[in-house]
């Protein structure tokens, strides 16, 4: 039999010793959410605060991670017929203050360049908060012509935004991310680029990080600064606040006519560029941490897993003849079939201690060969995702650690879609609203006349906001009334507490 599914962690030499249990304890995330946050992401290595106020340092396993999330994005933004470059990380003020309306909206987030070396700068030079005002002056020496266009181009970068308040991954004062800027012929076509890019996050989030996102429009309060429209997905973390994922900003001629980007059009005609830009950042890191992890630490979809399979042999009697070759081949045959895998044949550790520090790291696939195991021409294999044991025949388990790795991937996408939809409510009235919000948290669902009056109220008194106007309306038997004022509703849309 190649597999055997063992219900039951039991007693012999794969068994943990109980004492080992955990490598380093750590918060339960029902006893504070906060905490076990910050704890898993400084007891895995993942990240480490910087000396610097609200910075931090990205430790190997966690850029290990970055680096699997920019590999796997970076082939969709390219299959999309997209080119990377590279724009300068300084951004003169005059270049910010030509469009006020974005300088206004990052303004308390800038920092500012006033000296180089002992000389005064004659203008100051503000560290990129987002790149669209240096790339729009870029982009009217490149544009001249209708054939200039589209222009698609991404660049990965950092980011410098002076926040107040920090956490890891989430929110700092430094962060990595992509950031898309095209420019097209008309309207029709920077539409059609922005939703183009939102289902191609949507997909990307579900597919290769396992999290279900709602996608939708924001509201006029919520949007990018200088942008038309701003589309986002949004995803429910498991404390039942929602985390903004990633945006897509269609913004109309708005930088186009602040940088005079314009291009001859096919009647000889001078016209402004449509324009888009959108991102995703090192918070989807983040999001992979309080969308999946557990008590005992991360649980890793394998699509980004720094290792989808440890092996671990087991040091009884005279395992380096009789156990260590064994684990090697299963490490090469794996590693040639295109599988990250670690072999952990560390003698200063004991077996059990191995074991709980690579389930607190998340890593989705354990292999554990010890001499009996040997004997029987067999491993125990050990899923992150349901803590569940399986006896591989060792004859076909480079057949087999595929598709257990493609389960688990499977498996953590519909635990957090079932955990959204069992966290999604509706809410008829205010009254309700307030004590779904206290009560019961997660995503409400709720009618909205548009008026920002109630948004507003709405946010002031629960600290819920409008995450998204779904695109595609739900259809209901009748259209409801606003959540707050009774008036008519406009649109159905989601509400949640948000990071």
């Amino acid at each position: 039999m190649d597999r055997i599914e063992v219900a039951k962690i039991g007693d012999g030499e794969n068994s943990l010793n109980k004492n080992e249990r955990f490598v380093k304890q750590i918060t339960p995330k029902s006893e504070d959410f906060s905490r076990w946050y910050v704890e898993i992401i400084r007891k895995t290595e993942m990240a480490d605060y910087a000396p610097m106020k609200g910075m931090m340092v990205i430790r190997p396993y966690g850029y290990a991670i970055w680096e699997n999330i920019q590999q796997l994005m970076d082939m969709r933004i390219k299959d999309a017929g997209h080119e990377n470059a590279y724009f300068p990380l300084f951004i003169p003020e005059s270049f910010l203050r030509k469009e006020m309306e974005h300088l206004e909206g990052f303004a308390p987030e800038v920092a500012w360049v006033t000296h180089g070396g002992q000389e005064e700068l004659e203008e100051r030079l503000a560290v990129r908060p987002t790149s669209e005002a240096i790339i729009g002056s870029m982009y009217a020496k490149w544009i001249q012509s209708w054939r200039d266009l589209p222009v698609l181009i991404n660049q990965w970068a950092n980011i410098v935004r002076w926040e107040k308040v920090t956490r890891p991954f989430l929110r700092t004062t430094e962060f990595l991310w992509q950031e898309g800027h095209t420019a097209h012929e008309t309207a029709e076509q920077a539409q059609e680029e922005t939703i183009r890019i939102l289902y191609l996050y949507k997909d990307f989030v579900e597919k290769e990080l396992a999290i279900p996102v709602i996608e939708g429009k924001k509201s006029v309060r919520e949007k990018f600064a200088g942008a038309e429209e701003t589309y986002a997905i949004e995803a429910l973390m498991s404390d039942g606040k929602a985390l903004q994922m990633g945006t897509s900003h269609n913004l109309g001629q708005h930088f186009s006519k602040v940088f005079n980007i314009r291009f001859e059009d096919r009647e000889q005609n001078l016209q402004y560029v449509w324009q888009t830009s959108w991102g995703v950042s090192t918070r989807l890191i983040g999001a992979l941490v309080m969308s999946h992890g557990d008590d005992s630490g991360l649980r890793l979809p394998p699509q980004v897993a720094p290792f989808q399979v440890v092996v671990v042999p087991i040091a009884l009697g005279d395992w380096k003849k009789d156990v260590l070759p064994w684990a090697e081949k299963i490490n090469l045959d794996l590693r040639q079939k295109g599988i990250r895998v670690r072999l952990d044949s560390r003698e200063e550790y004991t077996p059990g201690w191995k074991f709980s520090e690579w389930e607190m790291r998340g890593v989705p696939l354990r292999l554990e060969i010890g001499p009996r195991d040997v004997k029987e021409n067999r491993c125990v294999a050990v899923r992150r995702d349901v803590q569940k044991k399986e006896i591989l025949n060792l004859d076909s388990l480079v057949q087999l650690v595929p598709d257990l790795l493609r389960d688990i991937q499977t498996s953590l996408f519909h635990q957090a879609l079932d955990f959204q939809r069992r966290n999604t409510h509706w809410a008829e009235d205010y009254e309700e609203f307030k004590e779904t919000i206290e009560s019961k948290k997660g995503f409400i669902k709720a009618w909205w006349c548009g008026d920002t009056g109630c948004e507003d109220k709405i946010k002031e008194e629960t600290m819920a906001t409008v995450r998204v106007i779904p695109i595609r309306q739900e259809e209901e038997e009748k259209a409801g009334r606003c959540v707050y004022c009774r008036k008519e509703g406009r649109e159905l849309v989601y509400f949640a507490r948000a990071y």
